[in-house]
């Protein structure tokens, strides 16, 4: 039986992030200025759509406030405890999202929640503590690599202590199988039969970069990856396996000059080559004032949208877009999402509510701007100064494709236990390139399935498409 419209959603995941995925709490920023933007669209005119801003999925911080006050509860029990959010130093009073995450923990009954560099943990008679108080539980900012880099620099020996003792979210033990490089097991077709078909139809065919022999997307035989990447270049995408926030990332039909882009990569080392997600999968047309002009315009923004989840629950979702398709978002900011709970299709309701914005006065939806732009400010959700961008509009989202999701979410953890278990078997060794003293770290802390928040970032359509345009595509 095919799957009711209101419960289907399309497209791919790009990345895992299985060390320290954030985005957690400006999702919760951005539900509010969203809920407060849509409240003073209505004043001005009304779609007759019901939208749900409130949802608990739509605030993921509370998820991860809880995940870290049960871990500590399951070593103390009911005993008073404090939970530290390390972050790299000259973050610690730029990002308002690790600041209001202790403030949330400080306000459940019995945890003191603390932010702090890695450097101010200390050793107490042996025990782990902060200012001279017991640590109970970590959530550490940072993966593996930078630790072991902090570490040469500040001596961390309080730090790597606590990884041994598990007091760590998410474990250390996460590292060697939260590389990119891994895709290539999940989409060979000899050897991937060990994961959920839904995992395996939504990740894009990858392969480690090198002048290698493989097989291609439809199962092709390449002779020569590189010249094969060469030849296909428009379709693909060229990643470091261990990059973030976009860097480094190379994308055909945008970058151009194929040979630098190759050339660039074979140099750098530890590189990917993906199957490119096409564009039209991932974008929405979202309004936004052209202010050049005093004109309200409909203008095609791309969008990801990150699922955060543990082992038995769904912690709730980050959206946002920006500018540049490189099979992850990057640039741009965040957008609302709200619950479509009116029984209307997702396309119908977006469509709507596009054109209920095109057609009001540019003034009255200058004033919307500049209310959203006062409460980013007001809320600290600012970069280089300014307000963080925010799209004018909700992505739009149904209760049956949360369910959906949710069984996604299941089967992407169930699949990484899989691959932790092939990793200890030694039988990833040759995917996975991380230094040995990361390694020792990584064995030091293994994850085993423990208390830990994944992310999955997916390049997903939720119906605010053209149906004819994703026909084919899972």
């Amino acid at each position: 039986m095919g799957l009711d419209q209101s419960e289907q959603f399309w497209g791919y995941h790009s990345e895992w992030n299985l060390g320290s995925p954030g985005g957690w709490d400006y999702q919760r920023i951005t539900q509010e200025i969203g809920k407060s933007v849509w409240d003073k669209l209505l004043t001005y005119e009304n779609p007759e759509i019901k939208l749900d801003f409130i949802d608990p999925l739509l605030s993921p911080v509370n998820g991860l406030v809880n995940l870290l006050v049960e871990a500590h509860r399951a070593r103390n029990g009911d005993e008073p405890g404090l939970i530290a959010v390390v972050a790299e130093e000259e973050t610690l009073e730029d990002v308002v999202e690790n600041q209001n995450f202790a403030r949330a923990l400080n306000r459940v009954d019995n945890i003191t929640g603390a932010l702090m560099a890695p450097q101010s943990l200390e050793l107490k008679n042996n025990i782990v503590c902060f200012q001279g108080r017991p640590v109970s539980v970590i959530f550490m900012d940072f993966n593996s690599d930078v630790l072991l880099s902090l570490h040469r620099k500040h001596d961390l020996t309080p730090v790597l202590q606590a990884v041994r003792e598990g007091r760590v979210i998410n474990p250390r033990g996460t590292e060697p199988i939260n590389v990119k490089s891994l895709f290539e097991v999940i989409t060979d077709p000899d050897i991937n039969s060990c994961f959920h078909k839904e995992t395996i139809e939504r990740t894009p065919w990858t392969r480690r970069f090198f002048q290698r022999q493989t097989t291609g997307p439809k199962g092709e035989p390449i002779s020569n990856l590189v010249e094969w990447t060469r030849e296909n270049w428009e379709h693909l995408v060229l990643k470091p396996e261990r990059g973030y926030s976009g860097m480094g990332v190379r994308v055909g039909g945008i970058h151009d000059n194929v040979d630098d882009e190759i050339a660039l990569a074979i140099k750098e080392g530890s590189y990917i080559v993906q199957k490119k997600v096409p564009l039209f999968l991932w974008a929405e047309d979202i309004p936004e004032l052209d202010t050049a002009n005093q004109r309200v315009v409909l203008n095609t923004f791309q969008t990801d949208f990150r699922c955060l989840f543990g082992a038995d629950d769904m912690f709730g979702f980050v959206g946002r877009y920006g500018q540049v398709p490189t099979n992850v978002g990057s640039g741009g900011g965040f957008q609302p999402i709200a619950v479509l709970r009116s029984d209307i299709s997702v396309a119908e309701a977006t469509d709507r509510i596009n054109k209920m914005i095109l057609n009001m006065d540019y003034n009255h939806v200058a004033k919307v701007v500049e209310l959203q732009e006062g409460l980013a400010l007001d809320n600290h959700f600012t970069y280089l100064l300014g307000p963080v961008k925010m799209a004018l509009r909700p992505r739009l989202i149904t209760p049956g494709q949360i369910d959906r999701l949710e069984n996604y979410c299941r089967g992407i953890w169930a699949d990484c236990l899989t691959l932790e278990k092939m990793w200890k078997n030694d039988e990833l060794d040759h995917m996975i390139k991380i230094e040995p003293e990361e390694l020792e770290i990584a064995r030091s802390q293994p994850w085993n399935g423990s208390s830990a928040i994944f992310a999955s970032d997916g390049i997903f359509s939720f119906g605010a498409h053209e149906k004819s345009a994703v026909d084919g595509i899972a």
